[in-house]
């Protein structure tokens, strides 16, 4: 009897074990199953965003194998927009303007946005003022402060020079082409920093006070403390920055706009740029080529950033 009562016991528990896992694989299934009133909701969105992205861009890639003007009617021609693309100078200058100065710009923006994130987290007074200070710019529109500062340039900034008898700044950096870009790099990157500091700031709170005690206490210098601590710990902050602004640089357009209007000559046109004064003047299609180029560019660096960022979220 006792061994009939045993058998049924372990039975009934080999049982429980055999049926656990299919229903636990039926409560995750459950767990997963999305109510359809959900996609109901995200239907609008999906629309709106076919018509007004998606579909544009996949007319814009068919066009750019025609010639095509915008309007009227085209003929399909192939590969010869991409052949044109690649062996217009001008086009190549864009490129590696571009490609330059998001470079330049991005080390200078994360470099500056990370020492005045230390400085403001410092025990200083005003600190909090001093933040609302540094992040003013970020709110101003790009064009607006690319004008103010074309008149600083053209005519406070000689004119400064012209009075301490400083000769290479008498004449406006905008009308030199070796000098032009200079400008728009301080100026990009005076819009830029902010929104770059307000996420160092968050980086450098999350790094616990102890930490820098027991550094202060063995006697780190501050150089030491940034170098062994401050950097390592916020490196995830520092390589998304560093990516998207890099990536952000890339569509560079108001700001040089404002400035130089791409010149003098083309020394400052950048690829946006080129795109734009394409459509105006009616080489559609082969700046529709020149646009699909330049999103496959983009892709790849999006595709960089997730594989670089994938495993160091900062948020």
């Amino acid at each position: 009897m006792a061994t009939t009562t045993t058998t049924s016991s372990t039975a009934r528990s080999t049982s429980r074990r055999t049926a656990s896992p299919r229903s636990s694989a039926g409560i995750r299934a459950r767990r997963r199953r999305v109510e359809p009133v959900f996609y109901l909701f995200l239907l609008p969105t999906i629309v709106l965003f076919t018509l007004a992205i998606t579909l544009p861009a996949v007319m814009g890639i068919v066009l750019s194998f025609t010639d095509s003007v915008g309007f009227g009617e085209s003929r399909f021609i192939g590969l010869t927009n991409y052949v044109a693309v690649f062996s217009d100078p001008a086009i190549l200058a864009a490129y590696v303007f571009t490609i330059l100065f998001a470079l330049v710009t991005v080390v200078l923006v994360n470099a500056v946005a990370l020492l005045l994130a230390i400085g403001l987290t410092a025990k200083i007074r005003a600190k909090v003022a001093l933040r609302g200070v540094f992040v003013l710019p970020m709110v101003i529109s790009g064009i607006v402060i690319a004008y103010v500062f074309s008149f600083l340039f053209s005519n406070s900034l000689p004119a400064f020079a012209t009075s301490i008898g400083f000769a290479p700044l008498e004449q406006s950096i905008l009308a030199n082409p070796d000098l032009a870009w200079i400008s728009i790099v301080i100026v990009t990157a005076w819009q830029s920093i902010p929104s770059t500091l307000l996420i160092y700031i968050a980086g450098v709170l999350s790094i616990p006070g102890e930490v820098y005690e027991a550094a202060s206490l063995d006697g780190a210098s501050s150089w030491r403390q940034l170098r062994s601590i401050t950097a390592p710990l916020i490196s995830g902050y520092i390589v998304i920055n560093m990516v998207i602004g890099f990536k952000n640089y890339l569509n560079a357009y108001d700001i040089i706009v404002g400035l130089t209007n791409g010149g003098p000559g083309t020394s400052t046109t950048s690829v946006a740029m080129s795109i734009f004064n394409g459509f105006s003047n009616g080489d559609y299609s082969y700046q529709m080529a020149n646009a699909t180029i330049f999103f496959l560019i983009a892709v790849v660096i999006a595709i960089i950033q997730l594989r670089i960022t994938r495993g160091k979220a900062a948020f």
